[in-house]
């Protein structure tokens, strides 16, 4: 404990009961969503990084219920863009109106849905690449510039961007550009036997499950602080870049391997599972649980390994294998 440098009081009580929080924070979120704990896990290393995450699933496993009930517990602001062909980049980080005062017209800026907490971008593939690019800039920069002003975002900003596996006919797919700037990409499987019994038997009620708030922003904020102090070793970090590098290097399988901001990016995100889980730091299994999400995205695979059925997480296994 006495590793990490808390400059406030307020800071050290945070880190202090850090496990406390996190544990009653995913039990509150138990209140209302079913399972999916590594799912929820995963989008709140995210949050905790600054970083965005892209859910890939089917349809009907609750990805909207799970993102703002999130931001309930945080007491956030949420928004929600449902991404359609002919959504505008207007549409979602605003534009100037006039306005009419005292005989007076003026332009006044009118903030769009990403002027949030939160916000959920559903089937961005859906959406066109000059809308899809609109939030490249909120997404890295957290700002908005319309016309010759540059408007802010709030802190905490996190982007939750969804895509449908199943329909991609008439889709815009993310260019890899934009997909490097997620940080990490989380896949949301079917719920078992048990967990889609206990959804029928939670959601057939005349009383939908309620939350309450879990944490406030402030606690937030110094927790975003605190995952970036949490100690990792240098034998560590070389493993993460042994990891990342041979993804460029496995030319049989992957035709394009990863860049430098994933080996931050896998650094942050095993930061953050090692101050959720409660350690002040960094493991082995914390590195090689997280290189999934994090690099999946990143890699391209050749057609031969396309062809034969490998799937990125495959060759992810494959490389964490190959690592001593």
């Amino acid at each position: 404990m006495n590793e990490i440098n808390t400059d406030s009081g307020q800071a050290a009580t945070t880190y202090q009961n850090a496990g406390r929080i996190f544990k009653s924070f995913f039990e509150e979120i138990g209140n209302v969503i079913v399972g999916q704990n590594r799912v929820v896990e995963e989008i709140i290393i995210s949050i905790l990084c600054e970083g965005h995450a892209l859910v890939e699933s089917n349809p009907g496993l609750g990805k909207t219920l799970m993102i703002s009930t999130i931001s309930k517990a945080m007491n956030l602001k949420f928004s929600r863009i449902q991404c359609t062909p002919d959504l505008m980049p207007s549409d979602i980080t605003g534009t100037n109106m006039i306005q009419e005062t005292d005989n007076k017209k003026e332009f006044r800026f009118e903030p769009g849905p990403v002027f949030a907490n939160i916000v959920l971008a559903d089937e961005i593939n859906r959406a066109s690449p000059k809308t899809q690019s609109a939030l490249l800039e909120a997404m890295q920069e957290k700002q908005v510039t319309v016309g010759n002003d540059t408007f802010l975002l709030d802190r905490p900003f996190f982007i939750l961007a969804t895509q449908n596996p199943i329909e991609m006919e008439g889709t815009y797919p993310l260019p890899e550009a934009q997909l490097d700037r997620f940080l990490l990409k989380i896949l949301v499987d079917y719920p078992s036997f048990e967990e889609e019994m206990e959804i029928i038997n939670r959601y057939t009620k005349s009383e939908t499950p309620k939350i309450t708030k879990g944490l406030d922003k402030s606690t937030l904020l110094d927790l975003q602080k605190l995952t970036r102090q949490v100690p990792i070793s240098e034998e560590l970090k070389q493993r993460v870049l042994s990891i990342v590098s041979m993804t460029r290097k496995d030319k049989e399988h992957i035709e394009y391997g990863a860049s430098p901001r994933a080996s931050i990016g896998l650094i942050l995100a095993a930061k953050a599972r090692a101050l959720i889980q409660g350690r002040n730091f960094v493991s082995k299994e914390d590195i090689d649980y997280m290189a999934y999400p994090v690099l999946r995205h990143r890699l391209i695979l050749t057609f031969e390994a396309e062809r034969s059925g490998m799937t990125p997480d495959q060759a992810i296994e494959e490389i964490i294998k190959k690592v001593k």
